[in-house]
């Protein structure tokens, strides 16, 4: 608790810090007239509003029913089909964002030229440095590829009976689908749509990237601009970060009231799984659902390899585009060989703490009368409620302002904990969510029968949430491997990760060589997210 406790106090103590004349430091309000007093803040505000609310009224809906699609129907091919979205998440947003630069650009993009070679076409219809061109960078680089992982995994944990009943009564599909499985499925939904609205407020690097070419400035670059002036102005980007934590605080209360005031147990001891035939349909579906698995997916990441190949990053039409030489600059960098190592350390290190941990966190808040339980799940949200690079911040403070601590600074150790921290608030989310649907008489005839909690945990908790543990295993070894603002602070040149290397050669102007790093980073992670699924699979809850 400490470790999330300690950076969120010292942002918000930070924020009323202010100087005097005599250079003497004080408490006040002067970085929070200085964070409001920038003419931009009231039109970031507005911007970061409505990035959110235009991506979440697109996604949850879309999400909600491809998950739906994807467990409780036979539509062919369900398991290859949500791998697909799987991989769409683990894409690193930066080089895929290039990608969709490469095609969306109104100059020079490949999509907008093949347009405007059409006689109706005059201008180039589409713009990625606009307000909709950031919203579908989000949507297809991690929005909807993130709900549907989040929401298959609970959806094909309910019981069948429940939509059965539904269908017999008359209800169509579509009734029942947002009738009566989507208020059962309220805690999912609910801690999705908290965590996406979280995720829209931390954000940064897409609008940096295709904003800043029309001035669009939203919350989280603003404490980014901030934090790069000279001297940086870290009171008043406290003073912002500090707002995030007022305006989430509520949020997270109102989630965990809800939830309580009902039951939403939808495994128990009669539990039936059953897929809904979807009949002549079921091949149409099947071909929509690809094309949007593809277009998220493959689309961006074949121009993303283009990326690696070409001369000169985004010019087509030059006499020799094509050449290998970055690849082999790259990987023959050592360099880029300790990075990947400590990329493989840092992220497998993270995975396996992140899964006893969280495990450990959400079954005392669920299953455990601890007196302590609603103020360890409230501590759980307080990471999500910090942008990275303030959390990096906060931790600095706690290691180099702590003695014993001190001598980790800089180490994998720390950048171990950043991570694990960082992931909190999704893997302890998406593994009470499961554990609230498994009903306690499952647990309860084990004790009857004369077995110990550890044998209830071991032989019926354990075998019905593998599925979902693997799920936030392999979430905590990709967010590690791309993890960028928590651990800018923290990581030394020994300890640099991939992510960082990206970093560098995108600052350098290196396109090139970062969209190599980015390959590397998918290769590895879908890999890792291969094996997941099959384990996955052999232990889920059907089999």
């Amino acid at each position: 608790m400490l470790m999330v406790l300690y950076p969120a106090a010292v942002i918000v103590l930070t924020s009323f810090e202010s100087q005097g004349v005599d250079h003497q430091s004080g408490f006040g309000l002067s970085a929070w007239k200085i964070a409001f007093s920038d003419p931009g803040m009231h039109s970031a505000i507005w911007n970061t509003v409505a990035v959110t609310l235009a991506r979440q009224a697109i996604a949850l809906p879309i999400a909600i029913l491809l998950a739906w699609i994807l467990a409780r129907t036979d539509i062919p091919g369900a398991n290859a089909l949500e791998f697909l979205f799987w991989l769409g998440y683990f894409l690193p947003p930066l080089p895929v964002t290039l990608g969709w630069i490469l095609l969306l650009d109104p100059e020079y993009g490949l999509i907008n030229q093949w347009l405007t070679g059409l006689a109706f076409v005059n201008k180039a219809p589409f713009n990625i440095y606009s307000f909709w061109g950031i919203v579908w960078a989000h949507l297809t680089t991690s929005t909807i590829a993130v709900e549907v992982m989040l929401f298959t995994p609970a959806f094909r944990n309910m019981d069948a009976s429940l939509e059965e009943a539904s269908l017999t009564s008359g209800a169509g599909v579509m009734r029942t689908l947002y009738g009566i499985v989507v208020p059962i499925m309220t805690p999912v939904v609910g801690a999705v749509l908290l965590l996406a609205i979280v995720h829209s407020l931390q954000a940064f690097e897409l609008e940096l990237i295709l904003g800043f070419p029309f001035r669009f400035y939203v919350f989280s670059t603003q404490i980014y601009w901030l934090l790069h002036q000279q001297p940086p102005q870290f009171p008043a980007a406290m003073a912002l970060s500090s707002i995030i934590l007022f305006v989430m605080v509520p949020l997270v209360v109102l989630q965990r009231r809800t939830v309580a005031r009902r039951s939403f147990v939808t495994v128990g001891g009669r539990y039936q799984g059953h897929r809904q035939s979807l009949g002549k349909w079921r091949f149409l579906v099947f071909f929509v659902l690809l094309a949007v698995a593809l277009l998220i997916t493959v689309v961006p990441f074949v121009f993303l390899m283009l990326g690696t190949l070409m001369t000169r990053f985004g010019y087509f039409n030059i006499a020799k585009p094509w050449t290998s030489v970055h690849w082999s600059r790259v990987i023959y960098d050592s360099v880029f060989l300790d990075s990947f190592k400590n990329t493989l350390i840092l992220a497998g290190a993270t995975a396996i703490l992140s899964v006893v941990l969280f495990t450990l966190i959400a079954h005392v808040v669920i299953r455990t009368r601890f007196v302590g339980r609603a103020p360890l799940d409230f501590v759980s949200w307080l990471p999500s409620t910090l942008p990275g690079i303030i959390l990096g911040v906060g931790l600095v403070s706690l290691f180099l302002g702590t003695p014993f601590l001190r001598p980790l600074y800089g180490s994998m150790s720390l950048l171990v904990i950043a991570t694990v921290i960082s992931s909190m608030t999704l893997g302890v989310q998406i593994i009470k969510s499961t554990l609230v649907q498994l009903g306690i008489e499952l647990e309860e005839a084990v004790k009857v029968s004369g077995g110990s909690g550890w044998n209830s945990f071991r032989d019926i908790l354990l075998p019905i949430i593998t599925p979902t543990l693997l799920l936030v295993g392999t979430l905590s070894f990709i967010a590690a491997a791309r993890n960028v603002s928590t651990v800018a602070l923290i990581a030394s040149s020994r300890t640099r990760p991939l992510s960082l290397l990206q970093l560098d050669f995108m600052v350098d102007s290196r396109y090139e060589s970062a969209a190599v790093v980015g390959v590397i980073v998918v290769v590895l992670t879908a890999g890792i997210a291969l094996i997941s699924r099959l384990l996955g699979l052999r232990a889920g809850i059907e089999r």
